[in-house]
């Protein structure tokens, strides 16, 4: 066994599904982990799991900054407690703001460190640690607000998924040429755009089309009962659920994906090779699903198309035209599978442990 590694991140799903990924690989190396989130976090991971403070300072009034700020330093505090107790051989960031006091105190202990950054853009919290980390790893080659001096650190190694969505890589697109499996997911509470458009959009593809799908929709809980029913009502057959716990069986059986543009989803359309019509989330910080979404839909993986120009007439002539063309579907799958990057954690695996040999 060799010294701990100490991952850190927010406890958000985008944030601790790498780190997760990370961990497995690093497990499998024979390596002792431990793992620094908020409260959010820390049963996410099967890993020792530390809580400590923390919180962001982004768009708040003055005293929610003042408090965010205080629970930073709490934050800074602990985490340079417990790095003296722990003494680990190397500390990843995977972003969120509970991971600035963790790197933060690391770096300055003199421990080899580095962030993860899962999106197309830099994320407030690398971006603070940017100037102290040792080593910046990307999931894209092109990365925004990645400052000129920053650039020598950045290492593109890719979006470690988990291994059970790793395990659907290999599986062949279905065949479209019976039923049509269209799978919709809208983030961790689903997209209440998706419950108003999507039902309406498919409402006015051809009766032919219509006999042919087979719908999977995440709705959230008000949302639920109503889109049951217009599907009932047009002979729809949809399966709506507020929460999916099967993600890598539906991803690998769908023919088209409508989702939002997060880390994770993004990362895992590319793991097994689904393509997508891709909606970013509006106000996500720094627009940061839109270039995510940018990126998957240039590589030929997918069709962005921004919430403020999603409606019902527009979604149905989208639908209409990809599902009714097999050929067009198949090569976005294989362009959405050439995107992904299957051995991510084991390359971000080989950055951070060369980080702690060269500490040796």
């Amino acid at each position: 066994m060799s010294g701990l590694i100490l991952l850190t991140a927010g406890g958000t799903g985008g944030h601790v599904f790498p780190a997760e990924a990370l961990a497995h690989e690093l497990t499998r190396r024979g390596h002792r982990l431990a793992l620094v989130t908020d409260r959010r976090g820390a049963g996410f991971s099967g890993i020792e799991s530390y809580p400590i403070s923390g919180g962001g300072i982004a768009g708040k009034g003055m005293l929610e900054r003042v408090r965010s700020m205080a629970g930073l330093v709490r934050g800074y505090l602990q985490a340079r407690s417990l790095i003296k107790r722990l003494r680990p051989a190397a500390v990843i960031g995977f972003g969120g703001y509970a991971s600035v006091p963790a790197v933060l105190a690391a770096s300055r202990a003199g421990i080899p460190t580095a962030v993860h950054e899962q999106n197309a853009v830099l994320g407030r919290a690398n971006r603070l640690l940017a100037p102290a980390v040792s080593r910046i790893a990307t999931c894209y080659a092109e990365v925004a607000k990645i400052k000129a001096g920053w650039k020598e650190k950045v290492r593109l190694t890719g979006m470690p998924v988990r291994p059970a969505i790793l395990a659907r890589r290999g599986q062949p697109y279905p065949d479209p040429a019976g039923r049509l499996s269209l799978l919709v997911v809208g983030g961790s509470q689903g997209a209440r755009v998706f419950s108003d458009v999507v039902p309406a959009a498919l409402l006015r593809v051809s009766p032919e089309l219509r006999a042919r799908l087979s719908v999977t929709q995440q709705c959230r809980p008000e949302d639920v009962e109503r889109v049951e029913r217009l599907y009932a009502e047009h002979g729809v057959a949809a399966t709506i659920k507020t929460f999916f716990d099967d993600m890598p069986a539906l991803l690998s059986a769908a023919h088209l994906v409508i989702c939002r543009c997060g880390a994770s989803t993004m990362g895992e359309l590319a793991a097994i090779g689904r393509p997508a019509i891709l909606v970013p989330y509006m106000h996500a910080i720094d627009d940061h699903q839109t270039a995510n979404a940018a990126a998957f839909a240039a590589q030929g993986g997918g069709w962005l198309i921004a919430q403020s120009g999603l409606g019902a007439e527009n979604l149905a002539v989208e639908l209409q035209a990809l599902l009714s063309a097999p050929e067009k579907l198949r090569i976005a799958a294989r362009a959405a599978h050439a995107a992904g990057v299957p051995d991510a954690a084991e390359r971000l695996a080989d950055l951070v442990l060369g980080l702690a040999e060269g500490r040796k």
